[in-house]
């Protein structure tokens, strides 16, 4: 049961960097350096299902999380 809680934590959390990476930047930040913020450009409709992906993925990282925590892993 711990195994495969972990496991499915494990897949989560990789995913859901890869979702917050995959988000355009809301502001220049780091990437107003080398003027390449702007470069690349996504739909509306893209943005709005990657940030539904991202919620969905969180809350199911921090979800495990706290049952593992209450299982004390």
């Amino acid at each position: 049961m711990k195994g495969l809680l972990l496991f499915i934590q494990f897949i989560s959390a990789a995913m859901l960097i890869v979702a917050v990476l995959m988000h355009t930047a809301k502001g220049e930040g780091l990437g107003g350096i080398g003027a390449s913020a702007k470069l690349f450009g996504t739909p509306r409709g893209m943005e709005e299902g990657l940030d539904k992906i991202t919620w969905g993925l969180t809350i199911i990282f921090l979800a495990i999380s706290l049952l593992l925590a209450y299982l004390k892993v």
